[in-house]
Parts: structure tokens; C-alpha cells; sequence
């Protein structure tokens, strides 16, 4: 036996667990002078990841030592935090001070041990496991000795390095994209230019750098774009007819905004003897985008689209997405749709989903849906065919929306801005509006979404659920205090809140001032929508089972689903168990997390655009609505949904914060969320991408 399995041996067993090498020199009758024996033996177990050493100079296997496997989440100040991964083990987050880094940085997964002679909440990094940057944005300086790429990322504390002869022919200042070659001990990150976005005060360089620094790209791998093309070729065969249902003759719409040009879903709805019969049918994407296919795996690692004002980043490349999966109108298009009858109360009594051919008859705006329902003569002209099955789609949309407020469902009203570009480049931020047309669609989707998982979960197929927890305890037991704060009545039980209790503050505070502001506290107290493939319900909803099966252009768990159904559908339930039944987890993590990544990036997008659009309307004043209340300031929401900021100390006198009742207390005047204020447009900060008011005062 080697004198590396020996010493590992005494490891194992427990005899050199947590030792120093002082003291595993004396167990092991090593003289200390002649330790430099053992060291290099040490070193090579702990580079083979067998063992560990901590701050206190103790060895011993990851359990001996009590490592805490989670990510690093920095500070620019040099400290960080790490977040564990185990959260039900280590409910809380630990403080790496800049020294027991050892190297790691903000992004990185690594194994922490808590610091020598410390039961708190500190801990130093013992291994890093895994970088979180291979490729980092940021502006590019040069001097006469190196390059050097500081990052946007200020939680990562340092700079790349740059060599001269890599970064010559670079402008200095430009923002630019750096690869991370190596990361020599005590010292700043190797890397290398590998794209430059443009000048540092190019707006639209910044947007693509915030584009980057999330690692979304535009274009599609070449090989991945030419089986686009070649799926897009194929069309649609008469093979492909063979087996489906055919509703070409059927008046079926799509219904989306006017510049959208990947159509997942149309409408179909006839009034029966009993009540309706609703046709939802999506597009049948996993016809062209088969199983662990280039195109299957390039959109597993998309895990969705991506929207920003001036573009799109697809999930699946255009030939598919604009091209043979979308429903164009007039156009044949194969679906897997689900057929619903629906009583006068709006139960679905008996359902079906079933491989179909469509051919949409009109692709329709909302604007267009709108005008129908409110009697424009000119609208109701151009779709005289449709008019009346617009109205019948008004008609089931009230009713599901009556049936859904019974079992509970928490309708949140919170806006979201649309932010548009004219065709000279110029940015628009039209106050919110969200008009009945877009109801209609959301409550259809949601009803084939309900049913479809339904059905699946009863023959207990593997599947990916949209599930949507109860809040935790804490954060309802907040709400509630808020609530009660307002003078509403909050009475629900904190550890078994449901939807239904939600719903009820939300009806008591319609028509107040305080009703927007209202929903935004409560869903702050709401978990976070994800996927899974085990069903525990959508608490928003109110619903017991629900999954998402009309996006499958532009969100990977519906095509996924789609494959299971069809699987099942042509009798292969064994062979949709065999191939999906591990997979449905791993993809069901995947697409939260990427769901996530693109909802990062398009708010902060969406924050850079917006302080743009108000860097020009400095010294103008506004009515705003107080959206925010910190220790520090005071956030204020206009009509059109940007949020400024007025910071504690530009206020007359001295306040105190009141975290449970949402309010800054002063001397005299005290704010909370919800009351209206008056404003001026005082700064705008673009570091933060955030805009800065100056209170003129409270409306009367």
C-alpha cells in the first residue's frame, strides 16, 4: 500500500479527521522537521478532491469538515455571500469576508467551511467547484502596459487581464465581451476580446452588453439553422394528414398584437345545445423539432424566447418560429389541439386533445378585437364573417372569469410597461392599459393549460406542471400586517393561507387608491411561479392542476408536453414513460431556470430604455403613486409604470422607517405606500439605470 492510500486509509477511518499537519505529523510518528514529506502527499489528495483543508489548517474529508456546497454572490466592496444549495439545511446565507475568498467570485459554485473557532454565520471557501463567468461584458481600457476589461457586473470584484499583444487593435473604451482564459492565484483573471459591442455611450451597445452579460445571443448555430431550413422545406405532406383531424373548414382566429409574428395559438368557438364548444389549437412544433435533435437541444438550452423593445431572441430559429410552425393566416398548419364542451356555467364537461390541420381564417389584433366589441362600424365590416363568434367569445370569457373568482383565483392587476420604438428610433411609454380583448385569450389558454393537465396527471403520465406554491409563512404574516395596516380586513391564517383569502383584500380594496400598490405588496409575498413533474397545484390560480401547452414557439415545457401527448395519444404510454420519465425533472429545472434568465434581462432592459426615455424629460413634472418605502427613500410609480426615486435625504426633517406598515414616520408629514404625490424629474442615474424625483408635495 502506497503512503497516499495509507494516509487517506487513516482519513477515512477517523484517525486523522480534523487534524492539522502538525498534528497528523505526530500521529503518524513523522518527525515535524521532515513534515515536507507529508505536504505534498496532503496536496495531491485535496487537487483529487478527497480531501479538504479549512481556515484553521484542519483536514479531512467534505462530511468531517461539514462543507456547504452553494454560489457565490459577491459584493463590489471585495466581501460576498453565499447562497447554499441545500435550503432547508441552511435556511440562511453566509458572509465570506474578501480575505477567506480564496480566489472565488461572484457567480462561482463552491464548498465553504464556517470559520475556525466561529458557530456563526461566516465561512471561507475551502474548494471552488465550478466558475460562473467563462465570458463576462464590460468597458475595455488600455494603458501602455496591458488591457484590462472592467466588468458591468460590479458583484464581480475585479477586472480581466488583457495582454497587449491580444488587445492592440481594440478601441479603448469600448464595451466588449472578454473570454476568461485562467485564473492565476492572487491575481486579476486571464482573458481575451472575443466581441466588441460598441462605443461606452452607444445606447444600443449598452443594451446589447446587458444582452450579453446574460448570455443570450441572437444567432443560431449554423448547423442548428440548417435544419431549420430543412425542416421549414418539408412543409406539410399528405402523409402528415393522414391521421389528424381535419378543421380547415372550421372559423378559427388568432388573436395577438399587432407586431407579433410567431403565433402559437387559434380560436375556435360554437355555441352547443348545452353550452360551448371551445377549440384551442396550438402549434404542433415537435412535429419539426424532433426528440434530442441539433434544433431539440439548441431550444433545451434556450429554454425560452426572449422579448425586448427593438427585437426578439427566439427560441427556435425564424424558419420555424415566423415560418412553418407559426399560424399563419390562410395557411395550413398542423396543431395538437384540445376540443372542450362547456356548460352555461362554464364546466368543462368532456374534453378531447387530438393531432389536427387548421387553417386560421383571419390573424386579428386585440386593437381589432376591441373596436368589434365596441361597435366600430368600419372593424365590424372588414370581419362581417367573424363578428359574431367575437361576440360569443366575450360572452365565455365573462362567464369563465365568473366561474374562476368562485373557486378563488387571485386576479393580480399589476402593470407592466410597453415600451415601443416609432419608426424614427424614438422611444413611447404610453400609460398602462390592459383592455378586455387580451382577457379573452388568457382565459382560454388558461382553461386548455387546466384541462390538458388535468387529463395527465389522471393517467399519471410523466409531465412538466406549472406549479405556483402557497406563500410561506413569514411573508404572508407581512402581507396580512400591511393589509390590516391599510384598514382592511386580513384575518387568514398566516401558515395555511388560501387563494381565496387573497382574492377577498383584493375585492374589499377595488376603486381605492391604494389597490395598485396592494397588488404589488401581495405578490411580493407570493412564491415564484416554476416547473415541475411533480403536480402540487397553482395557488394563484386556485387551481389543483396545471401545466402550460400553448407556447411551444417560444417556451421549451410546452413542446416538451406536447411530445409526451402525442406519445401517448398514438398508444405509446410505456414508450412516453421510457424516454421522458427521467428527463421531464431535468427539463422542468432547465426551463425555471432559464425562465428566470430572460426575465432578468428583459427588466433590465426594459430599465435602461426607461431611464433613456426620461433623461429628456428632466424638470418635468407628474402625479405618482408611492410604489416603494425603504429605510433610505421613497419609490414613486407614474401612470405610465416608471418608478423614480426620491431619496431620505432630499426630504424636509428626519424620518424613521416602519418596515411592517410600509411607511417613512417624520416629525410632521409621514408617507406610505399607495398615497399620491407630486413630482418632479430631478436626475436620471444610468449606472442604475434608474430615475431620481424631486417631491414637490402630496396631492389634496
Amino acid at each position: 500500500m502506497s503512503a497516499k492510500q495509507n494516509i487517506f486509509e487513516k482519513f477515512q477511518d477517523g484517525t486523522l479527521s480534523g487534524k492539522t499537519t502538525s498534528e497528523i505529523c505526530k500521529l503518524l510518528h513523522i518527525p515535524y522537521r521532515e513534515k515536507n514529506r507529508l505536504i505534498p502527499i496532503l496536496a495531491e489528495l485535496c487537487d483529487e478532491g478527497k480531501l479538504f483543508v479549512d481556515d484553521g489548517g484542519r483536514y479531512g474529508t467534505s462530511e468531517q469538515l461539514g462543507l456547504i456546497k452553494g454560489k457565490i454572490f459577491g459584493n463590489e466592496r471585495g466581501f460576498a455571500f453565499l447562497v447554499p444549495e441545500d435550503k432547508e439545511a441552511y435556511p440562511s446565507d453566509f458572509f465570506i469576508p474578501r480575505k477567506s475568498l480564496r480566489g472565488a467570485l461572484h457567480g462561482d459554485t463552491v464548498l465553504v467551511a464556517r470559520a475556525y473557532g466561529n458557530a456563526g454565520d461566516e465561512v471561507g471557501v475551502v474548494k471552488i467547484l465550478e466558475r460562473g463567468y467563462t465570458q463576462i461584458v464590460g468597458t475595455f481600457r488600455r494603458d501602455k502596459r496591458a488591457g484590462y476589461l472592467f466588468p458591468d457586473e460590479k458583484k464581480y470584484a475585479t477586472e480581466i487581464y488583457i495582454p497587449l499583444s491580444k488587445c492592440r487593435q481594440i478601441k479603448n473604451g469600448v464595451k466588449a465581451v472578454a473570454k476568461i482564459l485562467s485564473y492565476p492565484y492572487g491575481k486579476a483573471p486571464d482573458g481575451e476580446i472575443v466581441e466588441v459591442l460598441g462605443d461606452e455611450d452607444d445606447f444600443f451597445a449598452e443594451e446589447l452588453s446587458i444582452i450579453r452579460s446574460y448570455n443570450l445571443r441572437e444567432e443560431f448555430p449554423p448547423h442548428v439553422e440548417k435544419e431549420a431550413t430543412k425542416q421549414e422545406r418539408k412543409g406539410i405532406t399528405e402523409n402528415d394528414l393522414a391521421s389528424r383531424r381535419d378543421f380547415r373548414d372550421e372559423l378559427i382566429v388568432t388573436i395577438d398584437g399587432e407586431d407579433t409574428r410567431d403565433i402559437d395559438d387559434a380560436i375556435s368557438l360554437k355555441r352547443t345545445a348545452n353550452g360551448f364548444a371551445l377549440g384551442v389549437h396550438i402549434a404542433d412544433v415537435s412535429h419539426y423539432v424532433e426528440y434530442r435533435s441539433p434544433l431539440d437541444k439548441e431550444a433545451f438550452e434556450r429554454g425560452t424566447s426572449a422579448y425586448f423593445p427593438d427585437c426578439v431572441l427566439p427560441m427556435l430559429p425564424r424558419a420555424l418560429s415566423n415560418g412553418i410552425c407559426s399560424l399563419n393566416e390562410g395557411e395550413d398548419r398542423l396543431t395538437l389541439s384540445c376540443l372542450m364542451q362547456i356548460d352555461s356555467k362554464g364546466a368543462v364537461k368532456s374534453s378531447e386533445i387530438v393531432e389536427g390541420v387548421i387553417r386560421s381564417r383571419h390573424k386579428m389584433t386585440y386593437t381589432e378585437i376591441t373596436k368589434i366589441l365596441d361597435g366600430d362600424q368600419k372593424t365590424r365590416e372588414k370581419y362581417a364573417d367573424v363578428c359574431e363568434t367575437v361576440e360569443l367569445f366575450a360572452e365565455l370569457t365573462k362567464i369563465l372569469q365568473a366561474k374562476r373568482e368562485k373557486q378563488g383565483s387571485v386576479t393580480l392587476d399589476v402593470k407592466e410597461a410597453k415600451i415601443l420604438l416609432d419608426e424614427n428610433g424614438d422611444i413611447r411609454i404610453p400609460d398602462y392599459e390592459r383592455p378586455f380583448s387580451y382577457q379573452i385569450i388568457e382565459a382560454f389558454m388558461v382553461l386548455a393549460n387546466e384541462t390538458v393537465a388535468e387529463y395527465m396527471h389522471s393517467i399519471e403520465a410523466p409531465f412538466i406542471y406549472r406549479i405556483h406554491e402557497k406563500p410561506n409563512e413569514e411573508k404572508a404574516a407581512t402581507f396580512r400586517a400591511f393589509a390590516q395596516g391599510l384598514g382592511l380586513n386580513a384575518r387568514f391564517q398566516a401558515d395555511d393561507v388560501k387563494p381565496y383569502d387573497y382574492q377577498r383584500i383584493l375585492k374589499t380594496a377595488e376603486g381605492l387608491p391604494v389597490y395598485p400598490t396592494l397588488n404589488r405588496v401581495m405578490l411580493r409575498s407570493m412564491q415564484k411561479a416554476r416547473y415541475s413533474p411533480d403536480n402540487v397545484g397553482h395557488f394563484g390560480l386556485a387551481s389543483k392542476c396545471y401545466c402550460h401547452f400553448t407556447s411551444p414557439i417560444r417556451r421549451y415545457p410546452d413542446l416538451c408536453i406536447h411530445r409526451i401527448i402525442k406519445e401517448i395519444l398514438r398508444g405509446g404510454y410505456e414508450e412516453a414513460t421510457r424516454k421522458y420519465g427521467e428527463f421531464v425533472e431535468r427539463a422542468a429545472a432547465q426551463s425555471s431556470d432559464r425562465e428566470r434568465r430572460a426575465a432578468d434581462a428583459e427588466r433590465d432592459v426594459d430599465d435602461l430604455y426607461k431611464t433613456m426615455y426620461m433623461s429628456e424629460r428632466i424638470g418635468e413634472e407628474y402625479e405618482a403613486v408611492i410604489s416603494g418605502v425603504t429605510s433610505f427613500g421613497l419609490f414613486a410609480e407614474l401612470p405610465n409604470t416608471i418608478e423614480g426615486f426620491i431619496p431620505i435625504e432630499s426630504l424636509y426633517g428626519t424620518y424613521t422607517y416602519d418596515a411592517e406598515r410600509f411607511t417613512l414616520r417624520g416629525s410632521g408629514e409621514s408617507y406610505r405606500l399607495g398615497e399620491t404625490l407630486l413630482v418632479k424629474v430631478s436626475d436620471v442615474d444610468f449606472y442604475r439605470r434608474r430615475t431620481e424625483f424631486r417631491l414637490l408635495g402630496k396631492k389634496e
